[in-house]
């Protein structure tokens, strides 16, 4: 016996197949945030162009955002209340005062945003968030919808035209109900963009207050879009501290200085509300070498924002951009012609495809070198569980849960070769087996109950390369569903432990043919 279990160790290290398994426990007894989903903006005239593409490059554009079996399942678009200066503001001139009647003006595009904003609809979007970069040039300080300046009336800020607080909240209530005019109800507002000071306490009981009159209290009051999430943090202590809270849905960021990486002083709800790679050229590569562009530095990000600092909402800048190669702040670039999706597509698609609005997300116990773990909880009763792994070594995780039994189980991988395609998840015994590639992101999906989770790819194929196991290690093709070198390593490991707990303690002899490790107890 001692002979037998001395070449049976040796064997499996000899391999190379015993690589450590670590236990994560999730606990569905413990529920943290509520997500409200992910998701881009197509401001500034960027909706327009997309909506001038080609039909079939428009489709395929609006398919990668938004679908959930071939794109990245986005949830959220963030449309510019705009202001004037481009002709696009509905109310293109000063009443006089602001006790003047304002002369609104809508167009039923604005820029192309209705129409990006029902084709969102149309794939199950319901959270639209319009987003004011200023108040119009008229009723502020510097009499410029630009460089910097304050409303007119609010604390410290008065101008010789008057307090232009209300009418300013009026401009922005009519915005909304000119969306719903079109059938699209704008879900949460916000006011300012990226401001200098916290002088918002003097607007927002304005703003709510309109809001209300015009039967709108459904709609989330955001603030304050800073620059980033060290400013944001200062900005939220100051309204938390004048009592705002009892006004507003929502705490809005920027990542530009600071990404979020810890919780915001505040009970309400905290979203990441833009975000992007401004400086690098375009790129589509998933991971090379931790670039600002690459899709796996974007996953992390990701992570980090929703489990280190409890988001509920994580935005990238654009979504789909025309004929411009010069940045990385989109998702998706189109020449014209062809629509190419970049890595950090990705990134979002292994979040946003499996995590859907109204989700919560779940404690979690237990740690792996290198990787993030979120898990979650659908208002289906699916349980999500994403790992990142941004180490140079692949991962095997044991899931257990507390509070649920998973009667299937389904995974899927993203990385330099697969774009969220099936990889293997073994169930046994209420626990879920996975392998976790180096640099990759690899989403767990159970249910306990119906049928097993729909096939989430592949999508975008690349061609992964052809990875064959060398005599001894087997006479046997692996199963379908084994990707790379590290899921077979598994699979074979499981099989020579399957079969020397049948030699050792039911035959004395060779497994079955077929088997991997019958050379295992022919060893002995």
């Amino acid at each position: 016996m001692r002979s037998f279990v001395a070449t049976s160790t040796i064997l499996v290290t000899s391999l190379n197949l015993v690589l450590a398994q670590t236990l994560i426990t999730v606990n569905l007894n413990s529920t943290l945030q509520e997500i409200d989903g992910f998701g881009v903006s197509q401001a500034f005239g960027r909706a327009e162009e997309f909506y001038d593409l080609a039909s079939g490059p428009r489709q395929q554009g609006l398919d990668y955002l938004f679908s959930t079996s071939t794109g990245a399942g986005l949830t959220i678009i963030r449309n510019r209340i705009g202001s004037g200066g481009s002709g696009d503001s509905i109310l293109p001139n000063s009443p006089g005062s602001p006790s003047g009647t304002p002369q609104y003006v809508w167009d039923g595009d604005d820029s192309g945003q209705v129409w990006f904003s029902k084709q969102a609809m149309s794939y199950g979007v319901n959270t639209i968030y319009a987003d004011a970069w200023s108040a119009p040039g008229f009723m502020k300080t510097n009499g410029n919808q630009d460089n910097g300046g304050w409303l007119c009336g609010v604390t410290g800020e008065s101008c010789s035209s008057g307090d232009w607080r209300q009418p300013y909240a009026n401009f922005l209530t009519q915005y909304v109900k000119y969306y719903l005019q079109e059938g699209i109800p704008v879900t949460h507002l916000g006011f300012l963009n990226e401001p200098d000071y916290v002088q918002a306490a003097s607007f927002i009981p304005t703003l709510y207050n309109t809001l209300k009159s015009a039967s709108l209290s459904n709609v989330s009051i955001t603030c304050c879009d800073s620059i980033g999430w060290p400013g944001q943090r200062t900005m939220t202590s100051a309204l938390v501290s004048a009592g705002m809270e009892q006004y507003l849905g929502v705490i809005t960021s920027h990542a530009y200085n600071g990404d979020p990486d810890t919780p915001l002083s505040t009970k309400l709800k905290t979203w990441e509300t833009e975000a992007a790679d401004l400086n690098s050229a375009w790129c589509a590569t998933w991971y090379s070498n931790g670039g600002p562009c690459e899709g796996l530095t974007w996953a992390n990000k990701i992570n980090i924002g929703i489990v280190n600092a409890n988001l509920s909402a994580y935005l990238y800048w654009e979504g789909v951009e025309v004929n411009e190669p010069q940045a990385s702040s989109y998702l998706v670039a189109s020449d014209g012609n062809t629509v190419t999706p970049s890595g950090r597509l990705w990134a979002f698609a292994m979040w946003s495809r499996f995590i859907r609005p109204g989700a919560l997300r779940l404690s979690t116990s237990g740690s792996v070198s290198g990787v993030g773990i979120g898990a979650f909880k659908n208002t289906d009763g699916t349980v999500v569980v994403v790992f990142t792994n941004t180490g140079s070594g692949a991962q095997s995780v044991k899931i257990t849960l507390s509070g649920f039994t998973p009667s299937s189980a389904a995974a899927y991988l993203t990385d330099n070769t697969h774009q969220v395609a099936s990889t293997a998840a073994t169930l046994s015994g209420g626990a879920v087996t996975v392998s976790v590639p180096a640099y990759s992101v690899v989403t767990v999906t159970l249910r306990n109950g119906g049928s097993p989770p729909p096939s989430q790819g592949p999508t975008t194929t690349a061609q992964p390369p052809t990875t064959t196991a060398t005599s001894p290690v087997s006479t046997t093709t692996a199963p379908s569903g084994i990707h790379g070198m590290y899921d077979l390593r598994s699979w074979v490991y499981m099989q020579v432990l399957e079969c020397l707990v049948f030699t050792m303690f039911v035959t004395q002899r060779s497994c079955i043919s077929g088997k991997i490790c019958y050379f295992v107890s022919s060893a002995v």
